[in-house]
Parts: C-alpha cells; sequence; structure tokens
C-alpha cells in the first residue's frame, strides 16, 4: 500500500506491506513530502529483484502515487480503493446538499429583511397616525400592540428544524448507508428528500454503487458491465457533482476495476497511519522527528 500522511506540519509518503497487518514488517519506506521524483528516487533504494516481486498496489485517486509506483514497481497491479471511491461521490454529493444549504439560507435572510422592512413600516404609518389622531385619557382602540423588539423567527418542519438546520444535521446521514440511521436520521432523511427529490436521486445513485463494490460474487467483466450501467443512470440524472465524480473514476476505470480480481483495499494504510498518529499522541507530540521516525522504523518497520 501507498499513502501520504500528515505529520509535524509536513506530509510524508508510506510505503507498507499488507502481510505485516500492522505490526512489526509492516512500515517499508517512510519519505518527506509527496512529490513523484524525490519519493521515487528514495524507494528506487530498494533493490530490483524486491520490487519487481511486488504485484499489486493499492493507492487512492492521487496522480503523484500512480506515477511513483509506475516507476518503482513496473510489474505491479495499480488497485484504486474502493473506499476512496465511495467517499468521492458522497463528497460529491455533499457539495450538491451544501448548494442547497446556500439557497435556502440566502432565502431565509431575504424574508428577514422583508419582516424587518414590514416592521420598520409598520412603526412608521402607527408614528404617523397617533400624531394625527391623539388618544384621550382612558380611551382604548385599535388591535393589541405588537412588541417593538419582535424578532424574525424562520419558518420550521415538523421535527423542530428549519430548513437550513436540516440541510446542515444531513451532512452526518447522507454519507451511510440506510441501514445504519436511527430512528431520528430516518424521519430527517423523509423530510430532506420530500423537500429536495434530487438529492433523493443523489443518495439513490451513490447506493447503486456502493452495492456494486459489495456484491461478493461479481468478476471484474460483471463489474464493468454495471458500472458502465451506473454511468448511464448518472448520466441521465444530470446533476453536476456526481457527473465530476463519475468522470473522476472514469478516468481510473482500469485501476478501479482491478479491485474486483482480489478485493484489495488502502485499508491497511490508513490503520498504520492511525496507529502512528495514536503513537505520537502518547508521546504528547514529536519535537524530534527523525528519532520519532526511528522508533516508527523499530516498532513497525
Amino acid at each position: 500500500s501507498i499513502d501520504e500522511s500528515l505529520h509535524c506540519k509536513d506530509l510524508f509518503t508510506f510505503l507498507s506491506n499488507k502481510d505485516g497487518h500492522g505490526r512489526r514488517g509492516t512500515l517499508i519506506a517512510a519519505v518527506r513530502g509527496t512529490k513523484a521524483e524525490d519519493v521515487s528516487e528514495q524507494l528506487m533504494r530498494i533493490p530490483q529483484e524486491k520490487r519487481e516481486a511486488v504485484k499489486e498496489v493499492t493507492m487512492d485517486f492521487s496522480d503523484s502515487m500512480q506515477s511513483i509506483v509506475e516507476k518503482c514497481f513496473p510489474d505491479a497491479m495499480i488497485v484504486t480503493d474502493c473506499f476512496h471511491i465511495i467517499k468521492r461521490v458522497c463528497d460529491g454529493m455533499d457539495e450538491m446538499r451544501m448548494r442547497f444549504k446556500r439557497k435556502a439560507a440566502s432565502g431565509q435572510k431575504k424574508e428577514e429583511r422583508e419582516f424587518d422592512r414590514k416592521k420598520a413600516l409598520r412603526k412608521k404609518a402607527r408614528a404617523y397616525y397617533r400624531k394625527r389622531h391623539p388618544r384621550k385619557r382612558g380611551e382604548k382602540r385599535g388591535r393589541p400592540r405588537l412588541r417593538a423588539n419582535g424578532k424574525y423567527v424562520p419558518k420550521t418542519l415538523s421535527n423542530g428544524d428549519t430548513e437550513v438546520e436540516l440541510l446542515t444535521r444531513a451532512k452526518y446521514i447522507l454519507p451511510k448507508s440506510g441501514d445504519g440511521w436511527g430512528g431520528n436520521q430516518r424521519e430527517r432523511a423523509k423530510m430532506l428528500f420530500g423537500l429536495y427529490p434530487k438529492l433523493r436521486e443523489a443518495y439513490s445513485l451513490v447506493c447503486q454503487l456502493r452495492c456494486i463494490f459489495r456484491d461478493r460474487g461479481l468478476t471484474r467483466e460483471m463489474a464493468e458491465v454495471r458500472l458502465h450501467k451506473w454511468y448511464k443512470s448518472v448520466s441521465e440524472a444530470n446533476i453536476k457533482e456526481i457527473i465530476s465524480a463519475r468522470d473522476c473514476i472514469k478516468e481510473k476505470e482500469e485501476h478501479v476495476l482491478n479491485f474486483f480480481i482480489n478485493r484489495s483495499t488502502n485499508a491497511s494504510a490508513e490503520s498504520l497511519n492511525s496507529k502512528m498518529k495514536g503513537f505520537r499522541s502518547e508521546l504528547r507530540g514529536v519535537r524530534d522527528l527523525p528519532f520519532y521516525l526511528y522508533r516508527c522504523s523499530m516498532i513497525f518497520g
């Protein structure tokens, strides 16, 4: 696996061995930076026969990582991590949610300005009427007076959320599969999809893609057919954020489909990153970076 991670305010590229299972023998190389030329220069120090023995490398969508692997491991099959693929489409759906949220917030501000304008007009009209028609002692007339400091209250939905709040809280619902929703989340999702049918359509497309990667019975050829059907569904939906994510997947299609051969993911690299960051937190931060990397090489190398 190859991945980048932030340590001590600087990015490092980590090359790891899946057979190490996060223990000793996992970390192969840690190179400062993500520039393809610099990382490749260091990885080329590994003996050629060992580099040619590598058959498969998992990674994310990074072009620099791809060029590193193609140069240093010429015989390796590149596999794009399925979790990063789903995340890319979910990010597109989140951009769509934010677009709706900005529009709803703009509409709410417009309503608030209109409310303040009408309140100022009423106040002006009342002052003018009182000046022209002064009230006699003890006389009661007209409707009860409105509060002078009354504030605009936005419309709330049946669950107590405003439209903007609903879209804000949907951030934690949309990336999840429907099976993982709680009772309140189901109610919120139902309300959200009722107000925004396009968001329901986008969520449906994400679920379709997730089902393709979850199907254990698919071969590479079968997955290719289903992926092309998904491309067609995205085109018919005509949602620009999902189309952008689809184009990104389409560009790396060969590497994406390689997942269905051995079903390898980049989870081991993410796990190693998490362990190294946990080790760093136990040390209460790092002041001597070379010594920290030396200790990581002793534990995980």
